[in-house]
């Protein structure tokens, strides 16, 4: 008999709840099964059974359990009921799909043996869920169906994205099956509520459904390709103002045709190019008055409610320095391919400005510590937070532990987080936390700003747009490249000497980026850091 306890999930938690049991007593379960659902006070995980053989349920469902609590055990040593074994081998198409029936063995008398046919154990229709993904958290949004009502779906296969005040997660079939949505798109959904079911019943046509579709697929690709060089059948156009239209991406709605029957000429898209002042807003005919409304979403909603929390519960006051990136840009020219090669990754900006940020906040604790209660509360590492921009809002994950990282480890968990952000996969853990945080606005052209603090934290540094500059060196006017930088703060625990010199030592590394890329051995190179 093997116990099945509640595993460790975290230095500081010592209890979870078991949501959900996910096998019933007394059934077979094979070796790293999802047995159950728990959840701890962070995230919902899952556990697997460590053996195959028939388990006997323990604990109940919502009980709170301490860790290394019994939630069940299995019995190894019990054989496999044969209405089990059946169902397993019907999940293997093959079997479904010979041609010829496999010879019966031969019986002691020399008539063929009965063999039973095996049989699909369906279990039902399954619901779908909202599943817990905060302890705070009471509602989600439901984004987008990535699967369609009547889909044939895979166990484990996203169907829909959904948001919550915090972040964006996906949705995952919990069996193989057949899909019925059960929500709409932009619903708000209480957790624990039915978004969707799954007929378990139909899992085994999934096989015999995509060989049926398959051949159309390939004749579909032998079929020559249109030419896209045809104007499109709901817009009449000359196939030049076509090819205009295509290549610059105009809407051909504000187009004015000048041709006979409503046909768009080539000089029609260029009177339309060459008037960019009079483009219409979201489609709509010039001169319009309409107005829409649409309903904030979860996530917009906690920034906007963080931001005012921000701004009212601070002594917000902003710092500005100028750097000069000359060096910095020097090196990235020099070493971009080298660095690349030997990495794989570009050497970018935001590496220089977080090891940079690293350091001073090594040197001036204040700025990276935060007020709790009557204590404050100082760290002796750098937990730096990136700002990146989604189509959903602004998220800010972290970048763990800085002042350990090498330039090219910083810019791989740049290039990382930024991705999982657009495409919507960050989890709960790459969002908590964060010492200190960055916003880059320069992107976007922002030549300056005052960036507003990301609570709980008591400073926030802000880039912005490099724009060459007259500046007066050794006494003579020199064009160089220069940056405004601002560090916003928390007056009440960091002081102006601070803030200040904090953001100086912030231009001192960047101007002289050789502190930042040579340890104690001068001659080590950029490409061993």
């Amino acid at each position: 008999m093997i116990e099945i306890k509640v595993p460790t999930v975290g230095e500081s938690i010592s209890e979870v709840t078991l949501l959900k049991w996910l096998k019933k007593d007394g059934e077979y379960v094979d070796r790293d099964d999802v047995i159950a659902e728990l959840e701890s006070e962070k995230a919902t995980f899952e556990v697997n059974a460590e053996q195959s053989g028939v388990i006997k349920l323990i604990a109940n469902e919502g009980d709170t359990l301490n860790i290394g609590a019994v939630l069940a055990n299995i019995d190894e040593k019990a054989k496999m009921p044969e209405t089990t074994a059946a169902s397993n081998g019907l999940k293997r198409p093959q079997v479904i799909e010979q041609t010829e029936p496999e010879p019966k063995p031969a019986a002691s008398n020399g008539q063929p043996a009965t063999v039973a046919e095996p049989k699909p154990a369906g279990k039902g229709i399954i619901e779908m869920k909202v599943p817990a993904v905060g302890e705070s958290i009471s509602e989600v949004t439901l984004l987008k169906w990535v699967k369609n009502t009547g889909d044939i779906v895979e166990r484990d296969e996203v169907i829909a994205e959904m948001e919550s005040e915090k972040a964006t997660f996906e949705l995952n079939a919990a069996e193989a099956g057949q899909l019925t949505q059960a929500a709409k798109e932009g619903d708000v959904i209480k957790i624990g509520e039915v978004v969707a079911a799954i007929n378990t019943d139909v899992a085994m046509k999934l096989e015999k459904i995509v060989k049926s579709e398959s051949p159309k697929e390939e004749v579909k690709a032998q079929q020559p390709a249109t030419s896209n060089l045809q104007p499109a059948t709901d817009v009449k156009a000359t196939p030049v103002a076509s090819a205009i239209i295509a290549d610059k991406k105009v809407n051909p709605s504000e187009i004015k045709p000048s041709g006979s029957n409503g046909r768009i000429l080539k000089n029609d898209v260029l009177e339309a190019l060459s008037h960019p002042a009079k483009k219409a807003f979201n489609g709509q005919e010039l001169n319009t008055r309409n107005e829409r409304r649409e309903r904030m979403s979860n996530l917009r909603k906690t920034i906007s409610r963080r931001l005012v929390e921000s701004k009212n519960t601070t002594a917000m006051l902003t710092t500005f320095n100028e750097v000069d990136m000359g060096r910095i840009m020097d090196i990235r020219k020099q070493h971009k391919d080298s660095f690349n090669k030997a990495h794989g990754v570009n050497l970018g900006f935001m590496s220089f400005f977080a090891k940079a940020c690293a350091v001073a906040l090594s040197e001036w604790p204040a700025v990276n510590a935060y007020i709790d209660g009557d204590e404050l509360v100082y760290h002796d590492y750098a937990d730096v937070s990136i700002a990146v921009s989604t189509p959903r809002g602004l998220t800010v994950p972290v970048i763990r532990n800085v002042e350990s990282l090498s330039m090219a480890d910083i810019e791989k968990k740049v290039i990382e987080l930024a991705g999982k952000a657009r495409d919507s996969k960050l989890t709960a853990e790459d969002l908590q936390g964060g010492t200190f945080t960055i916003t880059n606005g320069g992107v976007f052209g922002s030549l300056m700003s005052t960036p507003i603090i990301n609570l709980p934290q008591s400073a926030i540094l802000g880039m912005h747009k490099i724009q060459e500059r007259p500046m007066a060196i050794n006494g003579q006017v020199v064009i160089r490249p220069m940056m405004y930088v601002a560090l916003s703060y928390d007056h009440r625990i960091v002081d102006g000497r601070e803030s200040v010199s904090f953001l100086v030592r912030v231009k001192e590394l960047l101007e002289n980026p050789e502190l930042l890329l040579f340890s104690k051995d001068p001659i080590k190179t950029l490409l061993e850091i």
